[in-house]
């Protein structure tokens, strides 16, 4: 049985959040409270733990500026990290380190404690890379923000009820429309012929709630991990924008939900 929930699930498998990614000379990375705030919002208050392992002082040089020092040191960190299920039970943890300099500062306090924390900083970014995409493992990819987790075998779908076992229908199919009985005609009164209904009617657009966009990036990813298992990744597109009204770039969490369950049941049947 996991220990993680379903909505952890989602999260844990959906790509990361561009708007997410920073650039250093070049090079995408997260900051450590982003790391630190996805934590908390995945495991909860309380829910993980950071240990320091190991903070090693590697290397303290002066230099001078006129007559004023400047200071060089570069520490190195040994850091776990630790992640708890809802109940306080440990689900894993992990070990990693890293170095983190302070260059060219004129306090030598300042250049130690800048040092220090930079180097822990970056030992519990590798740590939590272990968790996936939403912790910036696809950035090791080229830099990409495309997830490249998708899906878990220790993880797999839950069974769908009998009812959404069902062989999967088109996603632009509706329930057959039964007509109206029409009234008799009157005497000296002309029948007035019904309206034909449409064969495929469209749903209505309504208004919409705020989305959180992890979820509906859980969402989505979610959908096209079941079309992969359908083998309907062509038609999807074509199928979504028939069935709802609007292509998948617009599409809400509701939806992508929609849409996996009659690719999960088709799969199932």
């Amino acid at each position: 049985m996991s220990t993680l929930t379903d909505p952890q699930l989602k999260i844990l498998l959906a790509p990361v959040n561009p708007k997410r990614v920073g650039q250093t000379r070049g090079l995408a990375h997260m900051e450590a409270w982003d790391i630190r705030r996805q934590l908390i919002r995945l495991f909860g208050f309380g829910g993980y733990s950071t240990e320091t392992l190991a903070l090693d002082l590697v290397a303290e040089r002066e230099t001078k500026q006129g007559e004023r020092p400047r200071w060089t040191v570069v520490y190195r960190a040994q850091v776990r990290l630790t992640i708890y299920d809802t109940d306080g039970k440990q689900i894993g943890f992990w070990d990693d380190g890293a170095a983190g300099d302070s260059v060219n500062q004129p306090s030598l306090g300042d250049a130690h404690d800048m040092a220090m924390k930079t180097a822990l900083s970056q030992a519990l970014k590798r740590c939590a890379t272990n968790l996936g995409d939403q912790f910036g493992l696809s950035l090791y990819n080229d830099g990409s923000p495309k997830a490249v987790v998708n899906w878990s075998a220790a993880h797999p779908p839950k069974a769908v009820t009998d009812e959404a076992a069902q062989p999967m229908p088109a996603l632009d199919a509706d329930p057959p429309v039964k007509p109206e009985p029409q009234p008799e005609p009157q005497p000296e009164e002309t029948p007035t012929p019904a309206p034909t209904p449409e064969a495929h009617p469209r749903p209505r657009a309504v208004p919409q709630p705020a989305q959180d966009p992890d979820e509906r990036e859980a969402a989505l990813a979610a959908m096209w991990d079941a079309a992969k298992q359908a083998n309907f990744v062509e038609g999807l597109p074509a199928q979504f924008t028939s069935a709802f009204g609007h292509p998948i770039e617009e599409g809400t969490a509701d939806e992508f939900m929609q849409a996996r369950q009659l690719m999960v049941g088709s799969a199932a049947a």
